[in-house]
């Protein structure tokens, strides 16, 4: 497998996006463009029909209540449409989830984002946890390498070894074990790196302060207040709720032409804390509505979420989420995921009047400027030209994360 098709995590929703600069403050976010959802739809018929891709759906909340547009199929074999209701992993997206309990913890008084990880798991990091702070770990500056990235286990995970090792089950100390093989990610304190290794150790920080694991303290503090009934985090459980489309997936190998698996069925404990969410476009929306609404985080806090570190041209990080300026003009922050079978992403405006959850159910995309047109099409009214949506040659390619 390529390197580039490994490193699972390498590029955030603001790369793919080719996004902008610092989020703005919700009194200077962009007004909400007037227009229906038409160029939405077309966008989700292009990823179907140009990309190759089985099916796409999208779930929107605005002023005007809520929409659903699809394209393909949930399952191919049988013609079956894609649905409002269906359910899909929405891998990294899950750093959100995570973020925000810890976010809360601090509110609370239980931590401190400045604490350090020795503080809460001495000897995980092996002598370097008294220099890495919560706060690092959850806008990927904290320099911890990425386990993602090593090629054995990713070719197991996500790659050719994934049939074999489908149902295979991982602790959060055996991937930090994996990760602390390699060298430390480059220039941390100047640029961000993006590690799922961090959010590993987040969702260990929570279970050591909480007694309960990130899965229980995300459900009782965020899937309970807000009814989000379609959302878990699976752990060993390797099955989908109903409905789901069919996870189809090609091993993240490059080949136009390489076979295509089921991989509707897989143990997440490959991404654990970092990305084993299961939800709707639904519940998603109503979460980041509840999350930049202020619903779920005192102000301090939610200022904190949204203090962007700028990671380049057009990158930025957030607490557990990223930024992107679209083509017109309108500033979206949200979270992107990619894991096999799935690629999906949760973007709105900051003021919280707008959603979009995209999911699609394959995890392939030759043409990434498709999917960066469902998210221009229904921010900005309009599909851009090629040239306005093609990164310059300074930026890093914009290719969807592949969480």
């Amino acid at each position: 497998m390529k390197r580039r098709a490994a490193r699972t995590v390498s590029t955030a929703l603001a790369v793919a996006l080719s996004a902008g600069t610092a989020a703005l403050a919700p009194a200077a976010q962009a007004a909400q463009p007037k227009h229906g959802h038409e160029a939405t739809r077309t966008a989700l018929r292009a990823l179907v029909e140009q990309g190759g891709l089985p099916g796409a759906a999208a779930r929107v909340r605005d002023s005007k209540g809520s929409w659903f547009g699809r394209s393909g199929y949930a399952d191919t074999s049988t013609g079956r449409k894609r649905s409002a209701g269906d359910h899909f992993r929405g891998a990294s997206i899950t750093k959100t989830f995570v973020a925000t309990v810890l976010l809360q913890l601090e509110a609370e008084g239980r931590l401190n984002l400045d604490d350090t990880v020795e503080r809460w798991l001495p000897g995980l990091l092996r002598g370097n946890g008294h220099r890495v702070t919560l706060r690092r770990l959850l806008n990927h500056t904290s320099g911890i390498p990425n386990y993602t990235d090593d090629p054995d286990f990713i070719h197991d995970a996500a790659g050719p070894g994934f049939p074999e090792h489908r149902y295979d089950t991982h602790t959060p100390e055996g991937l930090v074990a994996i990760a602390l093989r390699r060298p430390p990610q480059p220039g941390p304190e100047n640029e961000p790196a993006y590690s799922n290794t961090n959010f590993i150790v987040a969702g260990m920080v929570i279970e050591k302060v909480t007694g309960r694991g990130y899965a229980q303290e995300i459900t009782r503090r965020i899937l309970r207040p807000l009814n989000l009934h379609g959302t878990s985090f699976p752990g060993t459980a390797s099955h989908m709720p109903k409905p789901h489309p069919v996870g189809y997936s090609r091993l993240h190998q490059d080949a136009p032409d390489a076979e295509i698996h089921n991989a509707t069925e897989q143990n997440m404990t490959w991404l654990g804390a970092a990305g084993d969410v299961i939800s709707t476009g639904g519940d998603l929306n109503r979460f980041q509505r509840a999350l930049v609404k202020g619903h779920l985080l005192p102000p301090r806090q939610l200022k904190e979420m949204f203090d962007e570190v700028p990671a380049g041209p057009g990158i930025g990080y957030g607490l557990g989420v990223e930024f992107a300026q679209l083509s017109c003009g309108v500033k979206v922050v949200g979270k992107s995921g990619r894991t096999n079978g799935s690629l999906s992403a949760m973007v709105g405006t900051q003021d919280g009047e707008h959603q979009l959850t995209l999911n699609i159910n394959g995890d392939w995309l030759p043409d990434s400027s498709l999917y960066i047109d469902v998210i221009e099409a229904e921010f900005c009214g309009k599909i851009p030209p090629r040239a306005d949506r093609t990164p310059r040659a300074d930026r890093t390619p914009a290719v969807p994360p592949l969480r």
